[in-house]
């Protein structure tokens, strides 16, 4: 039979597809629950409508359970039984104690129809998937333990814990803000200076060098006056001698 979906259906197809299924199914199961109709030409044309409607409300939905999901994300769950040499259980850990221990642990309401995990047989590590929305589907880890291990599993827990806020409150931490000292400059002096007495100062300068230029051109006069004497005296000389002579 064919169904028009009116509800995001898990590992079937979201709101406003068309799906062919199984009679037994969809009159057992889709149709009653009101997650679809029967695929009719009328049923087929609100298929916009149903899409629209339910892409706000999957927008909606996703938001509200975002939290949870990373809550979830984030779970351990620790189980203990008896168990074999080879690890296998006596016994087995079922979705029903799974979802069990997720509610007590986070105060949700999830139901098992959520949980998508065999029944778990073996001591170990092992992974479920809650489906909160068929967008938000998170894993938590399951892990089982042989019983009388609970001290042991313990005090593994406690040093994984110890070492984390340890390395938290290293990244964290805040090194003490460094004081830089800051050399003052003192701002320049202003010197007033008195014109009246600098430029008296200049004319004395002035009349000092005149003077020694003055006393230069005096000496430079009797240097070319003595010299001049010397050398009528030399011409004298010579003429004397040249008289002698003749």
């Amino acid at each position: 039979m064919k169904v028009l979906l009116l509800k995001d259906v898990y590992k079937l197809g979201h709101a406003g597809d068309v799906k062919k299924v199984a009679d037994g199914y969809g009159r057992n199961f889709l149709l009653p629950q009101g997650l679809a109709l029967l695929a009719t030409p009328g049923a087929l044309k609100t298929v916009e409508t149903i899409r629209n409607r339910a892409a706000v409300e999957r927008a909606q939905l996703n938001q509200e359970m975002g939290g949870v999901a990373e809550l979830l994300s984030n779970l351990e769950l620790q189980f203990f039984s008896k168990a074999g040499e080879t690890g296998k259980l006596y016994g087995s850990i079922t979705t029903q104690m799974v979802i069990d221990e997720v509610n007590k642990k986070l105060g949700t309401s999830l139901n098992k129809h959520q949980i998508e995990l065999e029944p778990i047989r073996t001591l170990g590590e092992h992974l479920a998937t809650v489906r909160l929305t068929v967008d938000l589907m998170p894993k938590i880890k399951v892990f089982v333990n042989r019983e009388g291990e609970a001290a042991k599993v313990a005090a593994v827990k406690a040093q994984a814990e110890k070492a984390a806020a340890a390395a938290e409150a290293k990244t964290t931490e805040v090194e003490a803000p460094v004081e830089v000292e800051v050399e003052k400059v003192e701002a320049p002096v202003e010197v007033e200076v008195d014109e009246t007495s600098a430029t008296e100062e200049v004319e004395t300068v002035e009349e000092v060098v005149v003077e020694k230029v003055e006393a230069t051109a005096e000496v430079d006069d009797v240097i070319d006056a003595t010299i001049a004497t010397e050398v009528i005296e030399a011409d004298d000389k010579e003429e004397t001698a040249t008289e002698s002579e003749a």
